[in-house]
């Protein structure tokens, strides 16, 4: 690619990036969507409500665990073969486990077998998105111009709020177009067997892109290593475990807004459903509109001051969230879940980038996919569960709380302890090279 094309080129790929990305997290928040609302009456009618949530719950976090799997087979095969080849693969196993969640029968047509399939697919939507959330933020990253890396690392990410605004849209125009009892009964299927349509149109775009300048120049180099994992942990074991500390919060964050809120708001609020999921995705859309403005701030300013300022906010808003939502009035509701759309993007937007620049161009793949899929499990796979263990058969939100405080002061412990490891260099901010993708 000429210089000339370069900036073109990388817009689209930024472009292709956000729309893959979108597509993958909109089958991976539809289930959690419906596991929230939905899959405890289909494939757990035999528990009580509070143990049918949890089982529910159970499911979605199954996919968590599934992530570094799949992180672990793309990342190694992203810095072997390249990432254009891996990220269509990731799409197209996202696209087809999500189309099947929408066939499987429930729990009345074939008992446990139900569950047990529910399980299995989620487990191919985890290993899907597991190959994702490194692999889109690598290749959008390493065709940034120069000065703008912070920015087009950025793109990937919005993919998660856009995902959630689409997924949580065609869940609730389905809802209204089939009537709640057609829709709990039956068409809540659609918007399953709606992702095969869907990842067909990302599928087009996605090969259009070309691969990596920077992985392209690894290859020439003859850069590429056979066992790129073993040469990422190189990196060392206390940096990568401060990494790993200073994004869990994040992931733990923003799944309790965006799937436990739904369960909670409707069982022990009295909240309507609809309100509610047209509040997450109005906050979503904050969170979507805001991530460009962040980073365009890390740019210019440095993606540490803005990590670390977003880590006390995010801290001190989870200490008044649920609080909020607890008055029981729409008006306060709508403030904690707009809060949390305007200051979850602070530290989201950059997290990937910190992650990234751990390891070097030739296993940057395999390495962060490591990182960013361990948080994910510890961070946002669990929390949904676990808030909801905390909540227990009550309705006091306290220990939730300080579930969430708690995780996000650790998190602002590992930022503060791996900027302190790290010194911060003009690299940083400088075009994604082979001479500095060693640097943090």
């Amino acid at each position: 690619m000429s210089d000339a094309d370069r900036p073109k080129g990388a817009s689209r790929t930024a472009l292709a990036t956000l729309l893959g990305t979108t597509l993958e997290w909109y089958d991976f928040f539809l289930y959690g969507t419906a596991a929230a609302l939905i899959f405890d009456k289909q494939f757990f009618p035999d528990l009580s409500p509070a143990a049918g949530t949890l089982a529910a719950f159970s499911t979605l976090a199954v996919g968590f665990v599934a992530r570094p799997l799949g992180g672990l087979v793309f990342g190694h095969f992203g810095d072997r073969l390249g990432r254009r080849s891996t990220l269509v693969v990731s799409l197209v196993m996202m696209g087809l486990g999500s189309t099947l969640i929408g066939a499987v029968p429930s729990y009345n047509s074939i008992g446990l077998w139900a569950p047990v399939l529910l399980v299995l697919l989620r487990v191919v939507q985890g290993i899907g998105l597991g190959g994702e959330g490194a692999g889109a933020t690598l290749m959008s990253m390493e065709h940034a111009p120069e000065g703008r890396r912070n920015l087009y690392a950025g793109f990937p990410q919005m993919g998660t709020p856009a995902g959630l605004v689409l997924a949580n849209l065609i869940f609730l125009a389905t809802n209204s177009l089939a009537g709640h009892a057609t829709f709990t009964a039956w068409a809540w299927r659609i918007p399953f067997l709606l992702s095969f349509v869907l990842v067909g149109v990302g599928l087009v775009v996605r090969l259009r892109v070309t691969e990596s300048p920077s992985f392209d120049r690894a290859r020439q180099e003859d850069e590429v290593v056979r066992f790129p994992l073993a040469e990422a942990m190189k990196a060392g074991l206390p940096r990568l475990a401060v990494t790993l500390l200073a994004v869990v919060a994040n992931s733990a964050v923003a799944y309790v807004f965006m799937v436990f809120t739904l369960s909670y708001g409707t069982k022990h609020l009295g909240f309507d459903q609809r309100f509610l999921v047209l509040g997450v995705s109005g906050a979503a859309v904050l969170w979507f509109v805001s991530i460009p403005v962040w980073t365009k701030i890390a740019d210019r300013k440095g993606r540490r001051t803005l990590f670390v300022g977003g880590s006390v906010a995010i801290l001190l808003w989870c200490a008044v969230f649920f609080p909020l939502l607890d008055t029981g009035n729409r008006a306060s509701a709508l403030l904690a879940l707009a809060g949390m759309g305007l200051i979850i993007p602070v530290t989201h937007c950059v997290q990937g980038a910190i992650i990234a620049d751990t390891f070097p161009v030739r296993v940057r793949y395999s390495g962060t996919s490591l990182v960013l899929q361990i948080g994910a499990v510890l961070g946002g796979g669990l929390a949904p569960m676990i808030s909801s263990a905390l909540l227990g058969g009550g309705d006091s939100s306290t220990g939730v709380t300080w579930y969430l405080v708690g995780m996000c002061a650790l998190s602002l412990v590992g930022a503060v302890a791996l900027f302190r490891m790290v010194p911060e260099t003009p690299a940083e901010r400088a075009p994604l090279v082979p001479e500095t993708a060693g640097k943090a």
